[in-house]
């Protein structure tokens, strides 16, 4: 398996992560941070992608060491109180998951400006972003799976066999997102732009990984994955359009407008709906976890936004090449 590299760090929360990972040294004291600033933020994904394939140099054995456990402890208790005080909360699951359902008249997110007005730097630029999550798309969502039971495991099961490729290899959707990274002629690699990858960017793969890292927080995984199928159609067929308009291949994007679209009503009715009848009380951390997914995605498309007005780049450092 090729391993990423570790990237530099970000701060001394990063730095002694990054000390243990090559070093050995003692994890660093969590202090006072931001909890979604630069240097929390890659620290914690650093600890998440031991539990995924690692980096180049670092031990296996460091996945489990309690140690560093401890401190991911800690930087996911201040970032799980940053995400409950970033949203309203409340039990109303048909209630948020209708919201998302209903896109506003005046709605101008990233794939809106692509669509209409994106350049081939802008798009370059958004691929890099997202290449953070779709090249282990659908990953994360996997550890929810052995807390599941009956037909919300069945069901999300049979969403997690699409996002895979149903067996293809060559139609895993991280792989046909790799494709078009190459066809943009960026690096394909597996990790290859999370040093430039600003923290708004981990944050939303760093939710991912704590909720389904952790089985109390099984509800907020399955609003997450929800809340991600009902808004990824609409905006996968914005995303196809401009790819087209820019000559671009839109087959990881038109992949996804029939297929979310189904797996949309798959994990409302299936998943959550048996979840909820099986663990009623789950139905808060549900809804926290469809309203987390929507605070974070704003947050990143108000950074990329404000940057490309501004025709600056959206990345902590611009490409090399701009087309």
């Amino acid at each position: 398996m090729n391993e990423p590299k570790l990237p530099p760090a970000r701060g001394p929360l990063s730095a002694g992560v990054i000390s243990t990972l090559t070093l050995g040294k003692p994890p660093p004291r969590v202090q006072e941070a931001d909890p979604l600033g630069e240097d929390l933020q890659l620290a914690l994904y650093l600890c998440y992608e031991l539990h995924y394939r690692g980096f180049s140099g670092v031990g296996g054995a460091l996945e489990w060491d309690p140690d560093l456990l401890r401190t991911r402890g800690e930087l996911e208790r201040m970032f799980l109180v940053a995400l409950r005080d970033g949203v309203a909360g409340g039990d109303d699951v048909p209630g948020v998951l209708e919201e998302l359902l209903v896109e506003p008249v005046d709605a101008k997110g990233i794939s809106h400006h692509l669509r209409d007005d994106g350049q081939m730097w802008h798009l370059r630029e958004y691929v890099a972003h997202r290449s953070i999550y779709h090249l282990k798309e659908a990953d994360p969502h996997a550890w929810v799976i052995p807390r599941l039971q009956g037909r919300a495991k069945a069901a999300l099961v049979a969403v997690e066999f699409d996002e895979f490729g149903g067996g293809r290899a060559e139609r895993v959707h991280a792989q046909l997102f790799a494709d078009l990274m190459d066809e943009l002629g960026l690096d394909s690699a597996y990790g290859a732009y999370l040093r430039v990858a600003p923290a708004e960017m981990l944050a939303i793969v760093n939710m991912m990984s704590l909720f389904g890292l952790h089985r109390t927080l099984r509800g907020a995984l399955v609003g997450h994955f929800a809340a991600a199928e009902i808004t990824t159609a609409p905006s996968a067929r914005r995303m196809a359009q401009a790819l087209v308009r820019l000559g671009v291949d839109p087959l990881f994007y038109t992949e996804h407008i029939e297929a979310d679209a189904v797996h949309e009503q798959v994990l409302r009715r299936d998943v959550i709906g048996d979840l909820l009848q099986r663990e009623p009380g789950l139905a808060a951390d549900v809804v926290f976890g469809v309203q987390a997914t929507d605070w974070l995605e704003g947050r990143f498309g108000e950074l990329v936004l404000d940057r490309w007005r501004s025709g600056i780049t959206s990345l902590l450092t611009p490409m090399s090449e701009r087309r």
